[in-house]
């Protein structure tokens, strides 16, 4: 209906620019005017604002006249119709509105892609919220779009397979993708498409099927998740260990809204922090943090850092505090 609705527009956008071109050409052969008196005499006459002619009118030029009027008018009639519809639909305001998530989404760098607004896409776009991070979301469903909508989410609506898509949503300028969508295969196009637009984007992919996850891996995911799998290991740990888990769980459900974890990127520190040590950012008694893990520039991961572990470029640190805790430690770095 929208599409039928434009094209008829556009058609009538066209037809009111063709009786004025009829008009101006009519003018100059008929009634021997130049241009301008032509292009004037044909704006009085299908405007019908009644001002004086440039020369006094023989016969043939008030049968064109009349011709043109009435024609004219049809077309008006015809295209004020067509964009009163417009307007009552709420299209007009619609594409304004898209317009305008448009420019914003233009103006992201840096930003994460969400494919699928389904559960896991929802839980991803509920932790991002929190950690305030700028965030667009791709999905075709018209339901899903309407809920994005009334929660003034940045989205686009359409295919996430598609390179048109994922370029309206900003893949050349983000840094991340998460593809969410139910089907794997769905999520292996998504993955190949993004990497082809930029191969600098960290791709998130999930996965069903567990033959999907070399795949999905060789296309280009950085990180492929399975959900079941990771569903029933966690249901698994809860009886082997269960004082563990509920522990892990505290830090990473239970801090929704304050996160008691954080990533430190070295490069962010102020320079004269390079080359020290863990020691000698001693965050413990500035921020009461504690670092509980080290990612080397080799990107290997090392649990319960030493405090003699010099601080380089390229590696990262990651902390552990209470909400207060890293609230302190964001304000400090």
């Amino acid at each position: 209906m929208k599409k039928i609705v434009k094209s008829r527009l556009y058609k009538s956008v066209f037809l009111i620019f063709l009786v004025l071109l009829v008009g101006v050409i009519g003018f100059m052969l008929i009634s021997d005017y130049n241009f301008i008196d032509a292009l004037y005499m044909t704006v009085i006459t299908v405007t019908t604002v009644g001002f004086s002619e440039v020369h006094p009118f023989n016969m043939y030029d008030k049968i064109f006249s009349v011709f043109l009027i009435l024609t004219s008018i049809t077309i008006f009639g015809y295209a004020i119709s067509l964009f009163s519809e417009y307007i009552v639909s709420g299209q007009f305001f619609q594409q304004l509105k898209l317009k305008s998530v448009q420019k914003k989404i233009e103006h992201l760098h840096g930003h994460i892609i969400v494919c699928g607004y389904g559960r896991n896409g929802k839980q991803a776009i509920f932790k991002l919220d929190n950690y305030k991070q700028d965030y667009v979301v791709v999905e075709k469903n018209k339901e899903l779009i309407s809920i994005l909508d009334s929660k003034e989410v940045l989205y686009i609506q359409g295919d996430a397979t598609t390179d048109e898509a994922l370029i309206k949503a900003g893949i050349k300028k983000a840094s991340y993708l998460i593809t969410a969508l139910p089907s794997d295969a769905d999520n292996l196009f998504v993955v190949l498409t993004a990497k082809q637009l930029n191969k600098n984007c960290k791709i998130i992919s999930r996965a069903s099927k567990e033959s999907s996850y070399n795949k999905l891996k060789i296309a280009g995911a950085d990180n492929v998740i399975m959900p079941d799998k990771l569903g029933g290991e966690h249901m698994a740990s809860l009886v082997v260990s269960p004082d563990v888990i509920e522990f892990v769980d505290q830090l990473t459900f239970e801090g929704k809204t304050t996160p008691n974890l954080e990533e430190i990127s070295v490069n962010n520190l102020p320079e004269k922090y390079i080359g020290k040590t863990i020691l000698d950012l001693d965050l413990r008694k500035k921020t009461g943090c504690n670092v509980i893990g080290f990612k080397t520039a080799e990107q290997h991961y090392i649990i319960n850092p030493e405090a003699s572990i010099e601080l380089e470029k390229n590696t990262f640190l990651i902390v552990l505090g209470r909400p207060e805790q890293i609230t302190k430690l964001r304000e400090l770095f």
